[in-house]
């Protein structure tokens, strides 16, 4: 007995260790394939696309073809108009912008803006009737701002465009976790990762597709025959469904906190190896403090979160749980 909970301990560890390394390496990844010379693949909305066509191939051969994993039953075209579709607008719309800011601004200061996302998701959540506004909400909400805003009056080489764009892919994120509680609360439905990017995967590579043709296939033509790297795109979009996979993996092992946390765990891995591996990041003891304050601010709105679920009613907090979870497990995978 002993030895099985040590063995499912050390699975559980695994499995952590696995998602935060993939999903740190994926965004690493990205950056590399985006602003590399030698790549020379400039094209945010193009990689972008990519791994939304790679994962609706991947997810129909698996669940179609192969038969290997299952998608959820009770998909309706009225569920899906109201909430696959925009659901799977603000994910194009968050990968999109959040890819492009990397073109503007180093990967640590994209993490650091990104530490912003709780505080959008409570201003539309109350906006949207999901949330209640309190003092104690209030008191986290300006902890984490002021934190982020001391992080970018520590940045050496702030770009105003990169701002604007990664500030946009956390608006889109934002919305997209508020449609995603909408989707699992009212309509009742509630679906694994994988059913969820078997849905939504190919409605953004759709929404993709349409300002693709305008804004960079042009651009891509004028670069001369398409002879990028197949094999190093193709592996980027394979690190981007393994660390959808880990993700699953993770929510089925652990709870939303330990999740949680390990998303914070990975968010200063990125933040403190970009320093390492990209010459166009230069960290300083304003960005590190401010950042950590932002950071403290996460820490306690996701304290107050899980306090909150957990004092409700246990079918309920067991719901919001699952939600939760779910909202997680979808948190900007290919940036």
């Amino acid at each position: 007995m002993v030895d099985l909970k040590k063995k499912d301990g050390i699975l559980t560890y695994a499995y952590l260790l696995l998602y935060i390394a993939l999903s740190s390496g994926q965004i690493f990844f990205n950056k590399w394939v985006l602003s590399s010379k030698e790549i020379n693949f400039p094209y945010p909305l193009g990689l972008t696309l990519l791994h939304m066509i790679f994962s609706s191939v991947v997810c129909f051969v698996l669940t179609k073809i192969l038969k290997v994993m299952k998608v959820e039953e009770g998909m309706t075209p009225e569920i899906y108009a109201t909430s696959v579709v925009p659901i799977g607008a603000m994910f194009a719309m968050t990968l999109w912008l959040g890819n492009t800011a990397y073109l503007y601004i180093s990967v640590a200061f994209a993490q650091m803006l990104k530490a912003i996302m709780p505080v959008a998701v409570f201003v539309l959540g109350v906006a949207a009737g999901l949330e209640v506004m309190s003092c104690r909400m209030l008191l986290i909400m300006s902890v984490i701002s002021f934190g982020v805003l001391v992080a970018s009056y520590g940045e050496i080489n702030i770009n105003w465009v990169g701002v604007v764009y990664q500030m946009g892919g956390v608006v889109g994120e934002a919305l997209r976790l508020i449609f995603m509680e909408i989707f699992v609360k009212r309509k009742g439905l509630k679906l694994n990762p994988i059913s969820v990017m078997y849905y939504v995967s190919p409605f953004s590579a759709l929404c993709l597709f349409l300002p693709w043709i305008f804004l960079e296939k042009s651009k891509m033509d004028d670069h001369g025959p398409w002879n990028f790297p197949p094999v190093l795109l193709i592996l980027n979009c394979l690190c981007t469904f393994a660390l959808n996979l880990s993700v699953f993996l993770v929510i089925t092992h652990t709870s939303a906190l330990t999740i949680r946390v390990a998303g914070v765990v990975k968010d200063w891995v990125v933040v403190l190896l970009s320093a390492i591996l990209f010459a166009d990041t230069k960290l300083t003891i304003i960005n590190l403090c401010g950042y950590g304050i932002a950071i403290a601010g996460v820490a306690a709105y996701n304290n107050f979160k899980l306090k909150k679920e957990a004092s409700r009613d246990p079918s309920d907090a067991s719901e919001l749980d699952e939600s939760s979870q779910r909202q997680q497990s979808q948190l900007l995978p290919s940036r």
